[in-house]
């Protein structure tokens, strides 16, 4: 069984890498998308995901956690198949000619997939208090963001 800090530390590394990997897709489904609004709300999205990755970085270091210097194999997984999703926007934008549903499409695919880091973070047992709240917080963030990222796809049909 893992200690609290090998939990805790599988936990924010992967975290962390989830959220620069969205910040990168955020931004590139930002620079692809046609309308002005769309650029915008895309935009924050990736800027709260860059905050969230900062916020578990500096929690991280109170438990003499560095993840900008030990990634897990989880989270070296997580951010091949993270970086092949931001191929997938460019891909898609490039055959669709930059068709805004089909973007956003690949957002809800990514943020379903680091709504499922979370979850997967979450059922630790030795995962202490302060990084469950931070993760739950940030969780629920994310999955507003999916929400609404449906909601916008459905509205540029």
């Amino acid at each position: 069984m893992a200690t609290p800090n090998e939990t805790t530390a599988r936990a924010y590394n992967d975290l962390v890498e989830i959220n620069k990997t969205a910040t990168k897709g955020y931004q590139e489904a930002a620079e692809g998308v046609t309308s002005p609004q769309l650029k915008s709300e895309l935009s924050r999205l990736s800027q709260q995901r860059a905050q969230f990755a900062s916020e578990l970085s500096q929690h991280a270091t109170q438990y003499g956690i560095n993840p900008e210097a030990h990634g897990t194999v989880e989270g070296a997984l997580t951010d091949a198949a993270a970086a092949v999703h931001r191929g997938w926007i460019n891909i898609k934008s490039a055959i669709t000619g930059q068709d805004d549903s089909a973007i956003l499409g690949e957002c809800e695919t990514g943020d379903a997939t680091a709504l499922k880091a979370y979850e997967t973070a979450l059922q630790a047992n030795d995962l202490p208090t302060e990084a469950k709240s931070v993760i739950e917080q940030q969780r629920s963030q994310i999955l507003n963001a999916k929400n609404m990222v449906t909601q916008w796809k459905g509205e540029v049909k």
